[in-house]
């Protein structure tokens, strides 16, 4: 047992800063990956946000053309009105022997003149039309709707029911205390706790209006449990329904036996015939049992697909969405300023000039991966999205993964929080 000194050949999978970084972006959303880049962006000077339009041009055409409007204006805005201006003029006074309409335009034009530019592009946007009908319309489509929940419901049908002020208070406060499945969570003692500045109520008056209450829409609301929640939904069925009176008893006594479908032996105790007890069991399923949860209290949530999948002929093709990462570029000022500064200063721009690199390539990696990924789930499931849920066929990571060529994390962090807008919807 010396000491000694040996040699040896392995190989290992090293994560450079580089491949850690890859692997960080690929796992993030879109709006996760918008943030990232806008620190990385806030960070590092060699980086910018590339849009397409050339701002220093667009600036020095819009300085240029300041100046020549400002030379020309000031000798003709004073004796002349624009042309087509002008010949607007002409035919409101020629179609209307009164002078109000020109004067109405002027007054237009002098308001038109006299708003912030933002303004007057705002009511341009909404006017643009020609109807203002329309325009009203498609400004209340930009508003986000108000979604109206099960509490909202009911007070505005408590509104619209006549009732005492004392009864009022009561119905206010029992839904106050419904849950967002419809069931009442307070008890009589808090209820009458509630309303006691106004009087002393007893049960049977709580009762009296929460039977009330029971009968708004959606029916069955503010009860207390199951049973008494499917009885008050089956109090509004006519008496004459099939298998009405049965559903009622199956509710009442037999409640756990129903859930666990043991139709001979609801048979046996009811004594009932199986068709009676099929008819029975057939309108008690059609209640709710969450009466409340056709309303939801949470807001509508709008998903940016990553990826874009259209049939073109006979076949489908997968294209990438131009919003789901920002273009992001060298700047080539600070990127020339590199071998012209200090050397410490150089130094630290072509650290920064390399990290952009990276991030530059680790995007355009994360492109063609989620490209790659997409494309394979497409061909494998051409025929749902030819014929629908029933012609789905299995598909796990593995198998998109021997179809890339890549490890199955990689497609896990790809097929996480990334979205596919397809001709049957966006699926994640």
């Amino acid at each position: 047992m010396k000491p000694a000194l040996q040699i040896r050949v392995n190989q290992q999978l090293s994560l450079t800063p580089q491949l850690q970084q890859a692997i960080r972006l690929l796992q993030l959303s879109s709006l996760e990956l918008e943030l990232e880049l806008n620190t990385a962006v806030e960070s590092n000077p060699l980086l910018e946000v590339s849009d397409g339009i050339d701002d220093d041009e667009d600036e020095s055409d819009d300085a240029e053309r300041n100046e020549r409007d400002d030379d020309g204006a000031k000798s003709d805005s004073d004796s002349t009105l624009d042309a087509s201006e002008r010949q607007r003029e002409d035919d409101y006074s020629t179609s209307n022997s009164d002078s109000t309409d020109v004067d109405d335009f002027r007054n237009e034009r002098n308001e038109r003149d006299d708003m912030p530019l933002d303004l007057a592009f705002e009511r341009n946007d909404y006017a643009g039309s020609g109807n203002n009908s329309s325009g009203d319309e498609d400004a209340g489509d930009r508003e986000d709707a108000a979604t109206e929940d099960l509490r909202d419901h009911l007070f505005w049908q408590l509104n619209l029911t006549p009732m005492s002020p004392l009864d009022r208070a009561i119905a206010a406060t029992i839904i106050d205390g419904v849950d967002d499945d419809g069931y009442l969570t307070e008890s009589n003692e808090s209820i009458a706790s509630s309303v006691a500045t106004l009087a002393q109520v007893s049960d049977a008056e709580i009762e009296a209006v929460r039977s009330r209450v029971q009968q708004f829409d959606p029916t069955g609301v503010a009860s207390r449990d199951l049973r008494e929640c499917l009885i008050a939904q089956m109090s509004a069925f006519d008496d004459g329904t099939a298998g009405l009176e049965l559903a009622r008893r199956l509710v009442n006594e037999c409640l756990e036996q129903l859930a666990r479908n043991d139709r001979p032996k609801l048979c046996q105790k009811l004594r009932a015939e199986p068709d009676e007890m099929d008819a029975a069991i057939d309108l008690v399923r059609s209640l709710n049992p969450k009466p409340g949860s056709g309303f939801s209290n949470a807001q509508a949530e709008f998903i940016a697909p990553d990826a874009y999948a259209r049939k073109v002929g006979q076949h489908w093709q997968i294209a990438l969405s131009p919003n789901a990462q920002p273009k992001l570029t060298i700047n080539s000022h600070y990127a020339s300023l590199i071998a012209r500064v200090q050397r410490d200063d150089a130094n630290y721009l072509r650290g920064q000039l390399q990290e952009a690199r990276w991030l530059i390539k680790s995007l355009q990696a994360r492109a063609d991966t989620i490209l790659k990924v997409a494309t394979a789930i497409v061909a494998a499931q051409e025929a749902f999205l030819e014929y629908g849920p029933e012609a789905m066929r299995p598909l796990v990571l593995k198998d998109v993964a021997e179809e890339i060529g890549m490890h199955e994390s990689t497609v896990s962090r790809v097929t996480t929080r990334k979205y596919l807008h397809t001709p049957r919807g966006t699926f994640e």
